[in-house]
């Protein structure tokens, strides 16, 4: 054999090395890979002819599967799809999934390695592949109750509610508003499912955005509960110390004061701890943020899940103290994350994840949605097993801080979350944001204090109100008190 023959035969051969090796691993190794990416049509004409299982909440379906006489054989439904759209998220044909339908797909789908001998089964009874089942850990009534009162706000308001159980991280109402149903999207008529993606998508109030989860605003003085209990760790205050207050916060040499709403002194130039709560004193916050030093503050913000993102779930984005972690703050600029102001920013997740630490007597627990995986035969899977994160403060802070919220719903701007006969713990919140746009309103709770089953954060990010009339007391309060009333059965 002449050498330019060889040359070419040597050049074959690793070509066709190449390719073996290629396709081997595409198939063997990469294939889980290609088989998830939303935009794999075969997978998804063979899903879509699967019998997909269901997501349920106390045992209902809220997302199913029915059988359809098109080629595809089954329908993806949503019993009360607008109700738990932030949840279910959506199956589509055209744009793939979102939502517990993306982040549970092995189990709905069927593809999951623990259903393996489920699928040789169907396989010898010439069956198609079914989905297992996913449980959640909403309360049908506190969710119904939270989009009640989102859907009662003056004109076309935007915002959301979180709620969760304090001891455990369960989550127990997630929903926001405006939303959008997916059943729109899960059509199998093409045409109507590339409409409603269009008007979804062109939508600037952005309907499918989890609010809940993704949407991080400034959440104001709900923030000086963070502030507060970094005050009593690090400069070792109680409910009962004496602070700062008085009508202004003022910074030698700058032409800015930081005040109180609507100019108040917050009632002397040294008042409580509590009273500084109850009142919710600007300056009272500023000032201890500036006592303490921006990193006992950061600490502290970080200790209760700043920064990090301890849902994974569904789609979220982690809240933030500062836009950069090296980001050096000056005094007024100081002052002003200590009241939840600058660059601190939160998702409503994140603020019931505090507000159930300090319920919770300290103790930070990942969040979680999903309490138990079952197979097509109901055989249990999995099971959720409750995970604390962290100890986000001592007890002792955290029974100061409890203690300072029940004053603030007895005494205080909360007194639109009280419940009779149940002691509550709440804290409001007005968030300022631009000139050009009304205040944030939240507000957050707990109930009932001496054996927390629910914390709350609920957020209006607009309404029709008048400016002046936003608080989160007088828009956000009665629904974290409605959604606390649907937990404890009220």
């Amino acid at each position: 054999m002449n050498r330019p023959v060889r040359v070419m035969s040597i050049i074959c051969l690793g070509l066709f090395l190449s390719l073996l090796i290629s396709t081997n691993y595409i198939q063997f190794f990469n294939a889980d890979t290609l088989n998830a990416k939303n935009g794999n049509r075969r997978v998804i004409d063979e899903e879509f002819s699967r019998d997909r299982g269901p997501i349920l909440v106390a045992g209902k379906p809220i997302a199913e599967s029915v059988a359809s006489d098109d080629r595809w054989e089954f329908q993806r439904t949503y019993p009360n799809g607008r109700l738990f759209a932030d949840i279910t998220g959506y199956f589509s044909y055209t744009y793939g999934r979102s939502g517990l339908e993306q982040s549970q797909d092995d189990i709905l789908s069927g593809s999951d390695s623990r259903l393996f001998v489920n699928r040789v089964v169907d396989l010898i009874g010439s069956n198609q592949p079914r989905g297992g089942s996913v449980s959640v850990t909403i309360n049908r009534k506190a969710q119904r109750a939270a989009a009640d009162g989102l859907d009662a706000l003056p004109g076309d308001a935007q915002g959301a509610v979180v709620a969760l159980d304090p001891s455990t991280g369960a989550i127990l109402a997630m929903t926001g508003s405006p939303t959008y149903n997916p059943n729109r999207l899960a059509s199998h008529d093409l045409d109507d499912v590339q409409k409603a993606w269009d008007e979804l998508t062109s939508n600037p109030d952005e309907p499918m955005l989890n609010r809940g989860t993704q949407q991080i605003l400034p959440p104001g003085s709900t923030f000086k509960l963070v502030t507060a209990a970094a005050a009593m760790e690090s400069l070792d205050l109680n409910p009962d110390s004496q602070v700062k207050a008085g009508s202004a916060l003022t910074f030698p040499g700058m032409d800015y004061a930081l005040v109180n709403e609507g100019g108040s002194n917050c009632g002397g130039d040294r008042i409580t701890l509590t009273q500084a709560l109850e009142v919710s004193c600007n300056v009272a916050f500023g000032n201890l943020a500036l006592e303490m030093g921006q990193d006992a503050l950061a600490d502290q913000a970080a200790a209760f899940g700043f920064g990090e993102n301890d849902f994974d779930q569904l789609a979220s984005n982690a809240s933030q103290f500062t836009a950069e972690s090296d980001t050096e703050l000056n005094d007024p600029q100081l002052a002003q994350s200590g009241i939840g102001q600058f660059e601190v920013a939160a998702t409503p997740l994140q603020m019931a994840m505090v507000t159930g630490a300090i319920a919770n007597g300290g103790a930070l627990m990942k969040p979680y949605l999903v309490s138990t995986v079952r197979s097509p035969d109901l055989k249990v899977l999995e099971t959720a097993d409750p995970e604390k994160i962290r100890d986000a403060t001592s007890s002792r802070t955290a029974a100061g801080v409890s203690q300072m919220m029940v004053d603030v719903v007895d005494n205080g701007t909360g007194t639109s979350a009280a419940i009779p006969g149940i002691d509550v713990g709440g804290k409001t919140g007005t968030a300022q944001s631009t000139a050009s746009r009304p205040p944030y309103a939240w507000f957050v709770s707990f109930a009932p204090a001496d054996d927390p089953k629910v914390a709350v954060a609920v957020v209006v990010e607009s309404s029709s109100t008048g400016r002046g009339d936003i608080s989160g007391g007088r828009l956000a309060g009665p629904i974290a008190r409605s959604v606390m009333e649907a937990v404890l059965g009220q």
